[in-house]
């Protein structure tokens, strides 16, 4: 055996040292790429996991996004935050948007209404912000209280709320050829939209318990599931998001013949109950033979079919 001297032996431990930290750097990876999850899973949510259909929610706080790795991680849809009142534009939309379309993500847009502007102002400044796209999924409306707001932390009243909400509404829908989608929170529904608006589609945030557990009779077209998920392509947490339905549907979803288009267009929508399956339960029948992930009908309800997708 050769005995090495004493600079290349030094020499050797160099590099040792350099590959050492390479690797070690290499399994650093999973902290930037992480690992398909949700960092704090919660019980009451996880038949949202058995949904076919699964997406995101994105705002600068997530930073630079790998939007590939996003979209090979089984994303399927994301939303992103466009605008805020009638003044804020979210900094990373523009790259967002372009990444997830380049990498062939099914995108739309939020705004994050602030109930001391005018509902015709901020429906102006989203509108003015966001791409006239035909493919885009349908705008979305997020309408929760905001105590933590510096300048507009009270809540307003209830009629003043729905007055806001349905004129921003209806000028997305006049933009966009397509009916725009709620977000909502379990306090602000609870507060302002519990029995009202129920011919648009709802996306409800439930990160603790099933929807029909905190939401009552609402039906709703997207779940957001949790807040703290993981997904590879984004460092950090992310709103992850599931649509409640199947894979048929979420294709006549994208392609507008389940949603999305106006009310009058003639065509057919999908309907299933909002309740959880249950025992001995008969499943609701959709268009085509299709039955939706734990649709069924209705045990004490006068009208046994509720809309699932009403849009």
């Amino acid at each position: 055996m050769r005995i090495l001297s004493g600079s290349t032996a030094g020499l050797l431990g160099a590099v040792a040292l350099t590959l050492s930290v390479a690797l070690a750097g290499c399994t650093m990876a999973p902290d930037y790429y992480p690992r398909k999850g949700d960092v704090k899973p919660h019980p009451g949510v996880a038949r949202a996991k058995s949904l076919p259909i699964h997406g995101i929610d994105v705002s600068r706080w997530q930073g630079e996004v790998d939007w590939n790795q996003v979209r090979n991680a089984g994303t399927r849809f994301a939303f992103i935050k466009a605008t805020e009142g009638g003044d804020h534009i979210d900094p990373a939309f523009s790259r967002n948007w372009a990444g997830a379309k380049a990498a062939g993500v099914p995108v739309g847009a939020y705004h994050f209404v602030y109930w001391c502007r005018s509902a015709q102002e901020q429906a102006r400044w989203f509108v003015q912000h966001i791409p006239t796209d035909p493919d885009a999924l349908p705008p979305v409306l997020d309408v929760e209280w905001n105590g933590s707001s510096q300048t507009c932390p009270k809540k307003i009243p209830r009629e003043l709320a729905l007055e806001k909400i349905k004129i921003m509404l209806a000028e997305l829908e006049r933009h966009t050829g397509k009916r725009p989608i709620i977000y909502t929170d379990i306090t602000f529904h609870k507060d302002v939209l519990e029995g009202e608006l129920q011919d648009y589609p709802f996306w409800i945030r439930s990160v603790a318990a099933e929807p029909h557990e905190r939401y009552a009779s609402r039906p709703y077209a997207l779940w957001q599931w949790t807040t703290t998920g993981r997904v590879p392509g984004i460092k950090g947490d992310v709103d992850r998001n599931a649509f409640h339905g199947t894979e048929q549907q979420w294709v006549a979803f994208l392609d507008g013949s389940g949603g999305g288009r106006r009310r009058d267009d003639g065509l057919n929508t999908a309907v299933a109950s909002s309740a959880p399956m249950a025992p001995q339960s008969t499943p609701v029948s959709l268009p085509g033979g299709l039955t939706p992930p734990a649709a069924v009908a209705e045990v004490d309800t006068t009208a046994s079919v509720r809309s699932y997708l009403p849009f």
